[in-house]
């Protein structure tokens, strides 16, 4: 394949998926009032399932309990965004919970809340490596607000083996 087709073909996949992504935020949003929609609950309840597999607790319920409190800090930390970063997350996340855009951003098949943690942890990994740099950077986002609000609550300091701030 020529250079110059091989930028094309780049460009109109790019112009596509801001398309699909525009459209998608319209009809469902992945914030709705400042907070995750039900669509953007599902996608990051799915990766936090992914990225702290090993960190969550493995009684179910201590689980949901765990993921629940992770999904209202990513609803803080959403607040504290400035209204452009928002407005792109909601957007990412818009294009996440659909499923064209779940096959081709994600490479994901099942949807989020049916997905195994493996085929999430797949599905990230491939972000992560991939050439494209949207996909990394939609990796880099979801990983980095995820571990971010998790880890941001004290009662998960001790599985870092972090005892806190020093008291002065």
């Amino acid at each position: 394949m020529q250079r110059r087709t091989l930028l094309k073909l780049g460009a109109a996949s790019a112009a596509v998926l801001l398309l699909a992504g525009g459209t998608a935020a319209l009809l469902q949003p992945g914030l709705a009032g400042g907070s995750l929609s039900v669509s953007g609950r599902e996608v990051f309840s799915a990766v936090g399932r992914a990225v702290l597999d090993k960190t969550l607790p493995t009684d179910e319920g201590a689980r949901e309990i765990a993921l629940s409190g992770l999904l209202s800090r990513i609803d803080v930390l959403v607040l504290s965004l400035p209204p452009h970063a928002q407005a792109e997350l909601s957007q990412l996340l818009a294009l996440l919970a659909s499923a064209a855009g779940r096959r081709t951003l994600a490479g994901l098949n099942p949807p989020w809340p049916e997905a195994s943690v493996a085929d999430i942890q797949q599905a990230l990994q491939a972000m992560r490596l991939s050439r494209l740099a949207l996909r990394q950077q939609a990796y880099a986002a979801l990983h980095d607000i995820t571990a971010g609000a998790y880890f941001s609550d004290p009662s998960s300091w001790p599985l870092l083996g972090y005892p806190g701030p020093l008291k002065i």
